[in-house]
């Protein structure tokens, strides 16, 4: 029979869990002001008012810090997403949700879509299970999963079309939207240059986008 942590030994958790997500709070200040690769291990030191040793003590180097916001942002982002499907009815009507939240989501949060712009850059040889990198990755899991659930619900409604492989659907559609996103936020002039808002575009996206969802005419739930 396992004994129950003592009252001092779950203060000490909590008090470790603080520290570290006052270190990533510093992490995402120093990442805003300096950028990625500028930033420092001693700059977040410096932020939250501790030792640059203390630092390393819970993250053992800056990619692991990077790691810990892209994990934040993954649960904002799930939070958000799951929210606007729970708002609507209609499985298409959720999906089209999902998707202008993962926009005012990069609006939002510019920090956390530019961290995971970078997650989603990078090409490492392999991924350890256990790791910090898994960690993140598992935590994109579970946002497609919200976008899953709602292409379910739409096969099942009949406002979308049946899908054999809805992770393939998903991760089309996150790939999607999130290019498009990218191409609004750094192409911005260009496309006032065509005529063009980023809202706009962006609203054209998710409707252009969504099309192949739709169920062919006469085809039964």
């Amino acid at each position: 029979m396992s004994r129950k942590p003592s009252r001092s030994r779950l203060r000490r958790d909590d008090e470790k869990e603080r520290r570290r997500e006052a270190l990533i709070d510093a992490a995402e200040a120093v990442f805003a002001r300096h950028g990625f690769e500028a930033a420092k291990m001693e700059d977040v030191a410096r932020r939250a008012r501790v030792s640059r040793a203390l630092v390393y003590v819970y993250f053992k180097n800056k990619a692991e810090l990077q790691f810990a916001v892209c994990r934040r942002a993954l649960r904002v982002l799930r939070e958000r997403l799951s929210a606007a499907a729970d708002g609507e009815k209609r499985g298409y009507d959720k999906i089209v949700a999902i998707g202008r939240a993962y926009m005012a989501f990069a609006s939002e949060f510019p920090l956390y879509f530019a961290a995971l712009s970078r997650f989603e850059a990078h090409q490492p040889d392999r991924i350890d299970a256990g790791s910090s990198e898994r960690a993140v990755l598992e935590a994109g899991v579970a946002v497609h999963e919200v976008t899953i659930a709602a292409l379910t619900a739409g096969a099942r409604d009949g406002t979308i079309a049946r899908i054999d492989k809805p992770m393939l659907v998903a991760l089309t559609l996150w790939g999607y939207t999130h290019g498009a996103i990218q191409i609004a936020q750094t192409k911005a002039a260009f496309l006032e240059e065509v005529g063009l808002s980023a809202d706009e575009f962006l609203a054209h996206a998710i409707r252009f986008g969504l099309q192949g969802l739709r169920p062919a005419k006469g085809a039964k739930p």
